[in-house]
């Protein structure tokens, strides 16, 4: 390891490391724009110069690694100079927008010139002009403001995967934008606005409305899809007014999807914020004590016993304590006729290393191989794709899909359509059994569109018999995974959120109830199933947005999206995190879980606790995982039992199909959003119309 001098103090690092990056662990802070630590080195605004003996002039601290022996100086008379003389540079042509900027008050630009630039420039000529550039209805341009730091150009190119950033023109002018006019078309673009270090990049929806000192800031979680992204809301008053990512290295590192960051304008239409009654075919408003009069009295009414005319189906953005305080209403009328699984895929509750990705996120830097099975990481989980492709650019990483074949921004191996190419695989008489059988670290993804299907448990346990038959799973990993879409899956699975002995699932629950063998079906926040089944039954929707869910429903309870509720979400690697209240539910609406218990109070079925607390505590006593917060799968000391999943049997031809048409609008929030709207026809309207899949 080599040792370096900086401003008189010796330290040691590990070699390949910079200078800029070995300045930092010594504590010294260090100017740049340009510099990013998760993309490459480009070294072209030479904000980050400092002195090194014997160098007669200054040098770029971000593009010059460590040797032993050198001697560095930051804050010599000319390190100042030079640094002054760049700012100067930089705000030659730069305007005076800072009033009207939306990155006043959190700009680079502002904090670096007032801590390092000069109070006066020399420079009187006009400042150049440049045409905005039209990046699609997320990423607001002001392009004059542009110091051609580079940063988006990198960020699309390099952890995107999408190569339609980049700059033309040479000298003053240079212009960073899309090589052709056409909007970025990626499912993660709206981080290129957290990279710009000025205010050429800025979001579109949240122009100008408001200014970062006004905001409240409340550290949570997504949950628009199954990854756990770790999120900042920021509010003012009661509106949730953006979302930025939040660090956490093992999950999204600093990245959010463009889902998770611009779809919270869903958050204020089409809310419930009232009870309803149907009543002579339409729903009128009504107090709490109404509904619940009305749901109490059609469940009194059910001749026979109770427990086998009754069902509850649990949505995708459930939280988990509303998904216990349901289960435990269900277990008092001692009805099996409950699942969590909308789209029917065939999970084994049996064992947890069976639903999980066991892997975990970050593991996925640690494999040599991927074999992707019924599944389309880029549009399911923009995150996990992007670490995937983050393995790819290590180098050393044979990727293959059997499926349909989709852009996954990085090169991979097409080896089938269907489980026949998964049997081929199985007795060695694929090519790509024996790359499999030379991985040293091999991981398999199984996504949802080799689960949702008739034989999707001999799917299962295909999988399954080709991580043991592979040497997926060891006493150190397991690389075998199962990829989720919804936030509430894995919590639903853990917490036996499943049909009990002779219980029906969704597809019995439907079907039991359009015979009529279902009286009464409880919808928690359930909207992505065919309602039109549910005619006969009595249907009580409890949810936050008036989706397909509430339009079927007789009764409907106003609950509390993930941002209007302190909550528990589980993420696809198992990891169990808790969200925090940002804003107050609208109205009437109330935590899903007050609902529950006040329902059940309502049904002469009184719940065993009386505050949040005690129900978590509840939750720990039906699984000790939700003891453990933020520990995944794979690092619990107590690793997930490799047990029997799955249903061995015969698989048919049918190709695996992709579960998810508009990447925009998978949830009720999403179809809310008009931002996820104007991103519908920017993005997907277009592609179906060429496709011819349009009708």
């Amino acid at each position: 390891m080599p040792k370096i001098t900086i401003n008189h103090m010796e330290i040691e690092v590990d070699s390949g490391l910079t200078v800029l990056q070995a300045c930092e662990i010594a504590g010294i802070e260090i100017p740049r724009f340009c510099y990013h630590e998760r993309l490459s080195i480009s070294g072209n605004c030479r904000m980050c110069l400092v002195e090194m003996e014997p160098s007669p002039r200054p040098v770029a601290s971000c593009a010059m690694p460590v040797a032993d022996g050198m001697v560095v100086y930051t804050n010599t008379p000319m390190v100042k100079k030079a640094r002054k003389s760049a700012l100067e540079f930089l705000l030659i042509n730069h305007p005076l927008d800072c009033p009207i900027c939306d990155q006043g008050g959190e700009c680079d630009l502002q904090d670096i010139t007032m801590a390092y630039g000069a109070d006066q420039s020399r420079f009187q000529e006009n400042k150049r002009a440049v045409a905005e550039k039209d990046l699609g209805p997320l990423v607001a341009t002001a392009m004059t403001r542009c110091i051609h730091c580079t940063r988006c150009v990198r960020f699309s190119t390099e952890v995107a995967g999408v190569e339609e950033m980049g700059a033309t023109g040479r000298g003053e002018n240079t212009e960073v934008g899309t090589y052709v006019e056409m909007a970025v078309s990626s499912e993660m673009s709206g981080n290129m606005i957290d990279l710009c270090p000025v205010g050429a990049l800025t979001s579109k929806p949240y122009a100008f409305t408001a200014r970062a000192w006004e905001l409240r800031h409340t550290e949570t979680v997504d949950v628009l899809d199954a990854v756990g992204s770790n999120i900042r809301v920021d509010s003012r008053g009661n509106e949730v007014m953006r979302v930025l990512p939040r660090l956490n290295e093992d999950i999204n590192e600093e990245w959010i999807s463009d889902k998770t960051r611009f779809s919270y304008d869903g958050l204020k239409r089409q809310r419930l914020d009232r009870p309803y009654v149907r009543e002579d075919g339409r729903l009128r408003e009504a107090s709490w004590e109404e509904a619940f009069a009305a749901i109490a009295g059609r469940i009194a009414a059910i001749k026979g016993a109770k427990g086998q005319k009754i069902a509850a189906i649990a949505g995708d953005l459930a939280c988990c304590e509303s998904i216990q305080a349901l289960k435990d209403i269900m277990n008092a009328f001692k009805s099996p006729h409950m699942d969590c699984r909308q789209d029917g895929a065939m999970l084994d509750p049996a064992a947890r290393a069976g639903y999980l990705f066991n892997t975990s996120i970050s593991g996925i830097e640690h494999a040599d191989l991927c074999l992707l099975i019924g599944v389309n990481p880029r549009i399911e989980a923009p995150l996990i794709n992007a670490r995937l492709r983050k393995r790819f650019l290590m180098g050393s990483f044979s990727v293959a899909l059997v499926g349909a074949k989709v852009d996954l921004t990085y090169a991979y191996e097409y080896l089938g359509s269907g489980p026949r190419t998964l049997e081929q695989i199985l007795s060695r008489s694929h090519m790509f059994a024996e790359l499999m059988d030379a991985a040293n670290r091999p991981m398999l993804i199984l996504g949802q569109g080799a689960l949702a299907r008739a034989d999707g448990a001999a799917v299962l346990a295909a999988a399954r018999d080709l991580a043991d038959q592979f040497a997926m799973v060891s006493h150190d990993r397991n690389g075998f995974n199962v990829l989720h879409k919804a936030a509430a899956r894995v919590g639903a699975m853990d917490l036996g959120f499943v049909p009990g002995e002779g219980g029906r699932d969704v597809a019995g629950i439907l079907d039991g109830a359009a015979s009529g063998e279902l009286e009464v079906v409880y919808l928690l926040g359930a909207d992505e199933i065919d309602t039109t089944f549910l005619d006969p039954a009595f249907v009580i929707y409890q949810g936050h947005h008036g989706d397909a869910g509430a339009a079927a429903a007789d009764v409907v309870l106003p609950g509390a999206a993930y941002t209007e509720k302190d909550a528990t979400y589980v993420n696809t690697e198992g990891r169990v995190q808790q969200s925090r209240l940002a804003v107050h539910p609208p109205g009437q609406a109330r935590p899903d879980w007050m609902v529950l218990r006040a329902l059940s109070q309502a049904l002469g079925q009184k719940a065993g606790y009386d505050t949040l607390e005690e129900l978590r505590a509840q939750m720990i006593r039906s699984n000790a995982v939700f003891a453990e917060l933020d520990v995944a799968a794979a690092d619990r000391t107590a690793k997930t039992k490799w047990a029997a999943f799955g249903a061995p049997g015969k698989m048919n031809g049918s190709p695996f199909a992709d579960t998810v048409e508009n990447f925009y609008m998978t949830d009720p929030i999403g179809r809310a959003s008009e931002t996820m709207a104007r991103c519908t026809d920017t993005f997907i309207v277009p592609h179906l119309s060429i496709t011819g899949t349009d009708g």
